[in-house]
């Protein structure tokens, strides 16, 4: 009786899983399918090549001009300075932890780094338009400091925590008879640290940089306070520039429901949930591959 009951609940749980992978596909559908049906609107009246390599955004204008390339290039240039600060400097910050670091420096570092990922972004970006923003403006010598480079830095810290964490964790799994072998074999602690130990977490550190990544992104408050909000091309990244997600975030209060404005901020929403599945399509294939 006992083995049945037992086959019983493993087949609950499977279904359980099962059910709640399909929910959350449906959900994404679903969001996606709202997104098409508000911002699909705003293509009656403008072409998809204008809206997506427009120049100008002045939503407000007589007649209204919808260009988000600006947009999509700010958004690109933040978030890909934060990607280059945050990934190499988020991958040696969990090798150390995990593999270098002594037990009670490790379960400082830990600890810390749990309360930096708690830190609100409004903060976040609340120091870096204080600090950081007036540092650089000085180093520089430009007329200010809330540009890419500045949302980039400020991003960079707030997407280490999640790279670290999960990062290290994937480290840590690796199992020990690897790194055993490997010094068993004559590596030194650097060569097995990073030949070995590094390759086959690959998968695990794969995934915490596209998390990492994927909080840069998605960031919206920070983004808005410390990046300038200049809806321009950006020739440089000491320049301001503005990221889709602040237009969303600035201007849906300010919109009539049902107008060309409203269904331009729906229709960046689709450029954000493509370019989203893109990334994540990306390192699926990557991962996969890593793992032939």
């Amino acid at each position: 009786m006992k083995p049945n009951l037992r086959r019983l609940k493993e087949k609950v749980i499977e279904k359980a899983i099962s059910l709640s992978g399909v929910i959350s596909i449906v959900f994404v559908l679903l969001i996606f399918l709202f997104l098409l049906r508000e911002g699909l609107a705003l293509f009656r009246k403008e072409g998809v090549f204008a809206f997506l390599f427009g120049k100008n955004w002045y939503p407000i204008s007589e007649p209204p001009q919808f260009g988000i390339l600006p947009l999509v290039l700010g958004s690109l240039l933040v978030t890909g300075g934060a990607a280059l600060i945050s990934v190499p400097i988020g991958i040696a910050a969990a090798l150390f932890i995990a593999e270098i670091a002594p037990p009670r420096l490790r379960e400082i570092m830990k600890v810390g780094i749990e309360l930096l990922a708690a830190i609100p972004s409004v903060v976040i970006g609340f120091i870096g338009m204080i600090t950081l923003g007036p540092w650089l403006k000085n180093l520089f010598g430009i007329p200010t400091g809330l540009t890419a480079l500045t949302g980039s830095v400020t991003l960079a810290f707030m997407a280490m925590p999640t790279i670290v964490s999960i990062a290290e964790d994937a480290i840590t799994a690796v199992p020990r008879q690897y790194r055993e072998a490997a010094i068993a074999m004559g590596a030194t602690k650097w060569q097995t640290t990073w030949r070995i130990v590094a390759r086959a977490a690959r998968p695990g550190m794969l995934a915490a940089v596209m998390l990492g990544i994927g909080r840069v992104i998605g960031e919206t408050m920070a983004v808005m306070m410390v990046t300038g909000n200049a809806a321009r091309i950006p020739r440089s990244i000491l320049e301001p520039v503005r990221t889709l997600t602040a237009t969303v975030a600035a201007e849906m209060g300010e919109t009539v429901q049902g107008g060309s404005h409203y269904a331009a901020l729906f229709a960046i929403g689709i450029v954000l949930f493509v370019i989203t599945f893109i990334i994540n399509g990306v390192a699926d294939y990557a991962l996969h591959r890593s793992q032939h």
